[in-house]
């Protein structure tokens, strides 16, 4: 490793650490304080470059901390003690990993002489989270604490990003040293690709403009990579259909005529039969995971040529075989693409292109997503379409618990801009959907945030109302309140023999006299005459969180749905 510049003064473990964070440009400080970090907290106090936040459970620091990375390309950042304070944090970690979103996690960890010993709090910090981070480290003396810090950020930033976590011995926080602040670290064992083969390139290029069926599929890394203009361009300049997975929702504008809809387990028809259809497949930033392609052996049965584009080649060639692997950053090979396409004078077959729009027009035509519009009961795809309608015009920011409501915030919410979609695509984590909203309105003060949520996966970090009252963080709340774990029943009515065992949401609280003890304003809605009107007041409150209470039909499923281990056309529809 070379170092680069610094700054020699003797300060202690914890000055380091705040010292560190504050040359890493760190806004906010997700945490939750404990004996193993008091001298950390100490220094905070001293200090009003990095804001802490003060959540209500560790979990919470860590989606808050994710959501912000999340929405402003920059490394979150979170602070929490030994022992169950770390273990606390886990499913935020993991959340966190299964995204690629970049997260530094700072731990507390019991005296160096302690360690092994059973000491109160311990906890193999390192060890617990090893599965669940890009990489980790316990520091042992205090001389290495700042470069640890400085390639904590490195690493969780760059090639594929994810959360990093650094364990730090109390002992070692308070122990001295000189401090010295490298501006920059290079690691032997840690070289990302970025730039992608011009000549890997060029051949995908042919391949694109040889096809008669062609497809253009993404995912969530055009968004964190950045590229969602230099997809638009490409996909306007060849005039393919686009489809992102749902973490590349805004990754390429929901309303632009080529944009097919979501794919996999409850995406479009159309964008399901496109993808199992095309003949010429371009990847970018997505891994054909379980929930995109179902059974990769269904897949296979049609004959195509994939092009995968991907800043970590270990996601090439994972689940399905790839015909030409690019490995790079997505934006630069976009850009490389579209150089080369611009440079060149061949384009694609205009009458193969269209007749290929005309099938997807077929598929189009089945209306997928059409739902019940003159129901007595409030439908939960009304209340999303509205919520659309209302604050498309906003600067605007929707964040998502895990279920049924964040599909059909998926499939009637409109994003047109990356960044604007915050949601747990890869470990499906119910709760993170209020803390991600905190996240992301300190984030953006001055923007608009709604969380999207079921009355069971608020419940799982409900106590993250008090944080925004303490906070002053205005996010509105469409809780779609159906009193069931609507994916879960959904699943035991399709596949257990409408068996609903557990599901059912039993003894749940007032949610309005709920928010309202937290000092906020609760709304209760059962009528689908009342939707709009409640959702106008909510949203013409700037300066408070509103909890919306929709009480929505009980039996609606979420539609299409490809049952799992099953092929993309062997879709449920209505």
């Amino acid at each position: 490793m070379e170092l680069t510049a610094g700054v020699t003064t003797e300060l202690s473990g914890a000055e380091i650490t705040m010292r560190c964070l504050q040359a890493e440009g760190v806004e906010f400080l997700f945490g939750y304080p404990g004996g193993a970090v008091l001298p950390l907290y100490d220094e905070i106090f001293k200090q009003e470059k990095v804001k802490h936040i003060l959540v209500r459970h560790e979990q919470a620091a860590v989606h808050a901390a994710d959501a912000y990375a999340r929405s402003t390309e920059k490394v979150g950042a979170v602070l929490v003690t030994s022992g169950p304070g770390v273990t606390n944090a886990v499913t935020g970690i993991a959340t966190a990993y299964m995204d690629s979103i970049p997260v530094v996690i700072i731990s507390g960890q019991v005296p160096t002489h302690a360690i092994g010993q059973d000491a109160f709090q311990e906890v193999d910090a390192v060890g617990v989270t090893r599965p669940c981070v890009k990489h980790n480290f316990l520091v042992k003396d205090v001389k290495d604490l700042a470069v640890t810090m400085k390639k904590a950020f490195y690493l969780a930033a760059t090639g594929r990003p994810g959360p990093v976590l650094v364990d730090i011995p109390k002992d070692v926080q308070t122990a001295k040293t000189n401090f010295f602040y490298p501006q920059s670290v290079s690691m032997r064992s840690y070289n990302p690709v970025v730039k992608g083969h011009s000549g890997q390139i060029r051949k995908a290029l042919q391949l694109l403009l040889e096809a008669k069926r062609p497809m253009i599929y993404t995912g969530g890394g055009v968004v964190l990579g950045n590229a969602a203009a230099e997809l638009l361009h490409l996909v306007h300049a060849l005039g393919f259909p686009c489809t992102n997975t749902l973490m590349g929702l805004g990754g390429y504008p929901a309303t632009d005529p080529q944009f097919v809809g979501m794919l996999g387990m409850h995406g479009t028809f159309e964008a399901n039969m496109a993808m199992q259809n095309c003949d010429v497949l371009l990847a970018i930033g997505a891994r054909f995971d379980d929930r995109v392609i179902g059974n990769p052996k269904h897949f296979f049965q049609e004959d195509r040529k994939i092009i995968h584009v991907d800043i970590d080649p270990s996601s090439i060639s994972k689940r399905v075989r790839v015909d030409v692997p690019i490995v790079g950053d997505v934006r630069e090979v976009l850009q490389e693409m579209n150089r080369q396409l611009a440079a060149g004078k061949e384009r694609p077959d205009p009458v193969a292109v269209k007749t290929w729009w005309d099938q997807i027009g077929v598929w189009k035509g089945r209306d997928c997503l059409k739902y019940d519009r003159n129901s007595k009961i409030i439908k939960p795809q009304s209340v999303v379409e509205k919520l659309y309608e209302l604050t498309k015009d906003m600067d605007m920011y929707v964040t998502s618990d895990v279920g049924q409501h964040q599909m059909w915030a998926a499939q009637f919410y409109k994003f047109n801009k990356p960044r604007r979609w915050i949601n747990s695509g890869g470990l499906g984590t119910m709760g993170v959907g209020l803390p991600y909203a905190l996240g992301v309105q300190l984030a953006h003060p001055d923007a608009t945030v709604a969380c999207v949520t079921g009355e069971a996966s608020i419940q799982m970090c409900i106590q993250e109302l008090s944080t925004a009252k303490q906070y002053r963080l205005p996010v509105k709340i469409v809780n779609l309140n159906n009193r069931y774990m609507g994916m879960v029943r959904q699943w035991q009515e399709f596949f257990h023999g409408n068996r609903y065992a557990e599901s059912y949401m039993d003894a749940l609280p007032d949610f309005v006299k709920l928010t309202e003890s937290y000092g906020h304003v609760g709304m209760r809605i059962d009528k689908p005459e009342d939707v709009e009107p409640a959702l106008r007041e909510a949203f013409s409150r700037k300066n408070d969180l509103v909890f919306m209470d929709f009480i929505t039909d009980q039996t609606e499923n979420v539609f299409p749905m490809v049952p799992g281990g099953k092929g993309l056309s062997e879709m449920i529809l209505v």
